[in-house]
């Protein structure tokens, strides 16, 4: 494949804001602009999409970057049809940068005659001609098998590890990270691992999916500062119920850890209304205005890791490397600088 001179990055209309920020990022890195690739990305009266790119992308090495957050259905087709716009003008690899992927909660059959929609997802990405995926903290691992092409998935927990350790700098001694459920607990282990905390779980009980009937408090939380560490949070009802749990079993603070904030429904207003001191979400899906107005929830930039793993990429060096706190420590310094 020849070297191109920049990679080049054409978004959608999930998340605007963080494509602007991700080429910002990049332009500061390659101490050049790197702009957005001039393209419209719309609808026609009946709602189908329609993609067209002005610029000449032969032989071009491309990113599309695009959530397939809400409306999921949409941001999807967007995704697949700017991949098959940029296809049949001959781009010569074409890499779909996903902060959010959704349908990922439907990863395995959980009664009979359901589907794996993930699965199909991510064959529909394929066969639009995508041959990498760069993503940011899948719902479960193993997704990234439903794929025959590299799929990079980045991880929140060094960023989440930066920010805990500014923020409750001095009482880390007190701090415990916690798991809401048991499946989550390979996740709070590897943010206390970085942070050097102990781990406590929730455990909970499900009756049916959005409903919770019991919770149970596994380790001790006394007289301790609980966060909570979570991939996705959606109606804020499990996360702010394991909160009171924690109080009632004797933490003294709360505050949640999620990557993903999809805070669809009543949940901004559940959170605002909660025992929670804080929540810290990243930018992965477009915060709604009152998500940005609440005061107790705070949001994490993800472009200058997304910005690093794009040259990673087109360079064709390590993206693992991101993985540890000391690559990332330099591009998120000017967030988390202490004078001290």
């Amino acid at each position: 494949m020849p070297t191109t001179a920049e990679p080049k990055l054409i978004a959608g209309n999930a998340n605007p804001g963080l494509s602007r920020a991700i080429a910002r990022r990049m332009s500061m890195h390659r101490g050049m602009a790197v702009d957005l690739v001039d393209a419209r990305v719309e609808r026609f009266s009946d709602q189908e999409v329609f993609v067209e790119v002005f610029e000449n992308v032969r032989g071009e090495d491309m990113f599309i970057l695009q959530s397939t957050s809400n409306p999921a259905n949409d941001h999807l087709m967007e995704l697949l049809i700017i991949a098959d716009a940029l296809k049949r003008s001959s781009a010569a690899r074409i890499t779909a940068v996903i902060p959010y992927f959704g349908y990922a909660r439907q990863d395995r059959r959980t009664k009979a005659r359901t589907p794996i929609s993930a699965k199909l997802v991510a064959n529909m990405i394929t066969q639009a001609g995508i041959e990498r995926i760069l993503t940011l903290d899948l719902h479960a691992a193993q997704i990234q098998g439903f794929f025959d092409i590299p799929v990079d998935n980045l991880y929140a927990a060094p960023i989440f590890a930066m920010d805990v350790m500014h923020h409750f700098k001095g009482r880390l001694q007190d701090v415990v990270i916690i798991s809401p459920d048991v499946g989550g607990v390979a996740r709070a282990r590897e943010l206390a691992k970085r942070v050097g905390c102990a781990l406590a779980i929730v455990d909970k009980r499900r009756e049916k999916p959005g409903e919770v009937a019991e919770m149970t408090v596994i380790g001790d939380v006394q007289g301790k500062v609980c966060i909570i560490v979570d991939d996705i949070c959606d109606t804020a009802g499990t996360l702010c119920k394991a909160a009171e749990v924690l109080k009632d079993a004797g933490a003294t603070e709360v505050h949640s850890y999620i990557t993903h904030g999809v805070l669809s429904g009543p949940a901004v207003e559940r959170i605002t209304s909660s025992v929670m001191k804080s929540l810290v979400i990243t930018d992965s899906i477009t915060p709604r205005p009152e998500v940005n107005e609440a005061e107790n929830i705070r949001v994490v930039p993800t472009a200058p890791l997304f910005a690093q793993a794009i040259l990673n990429t087109w360079h064709g060096t390590s993206v693992s490397s991101l993985f540890e706190q000391e690559t990332l420590t330099p591009i998120y310094e000017w967030l988390y600088h202490s004078p001290d």
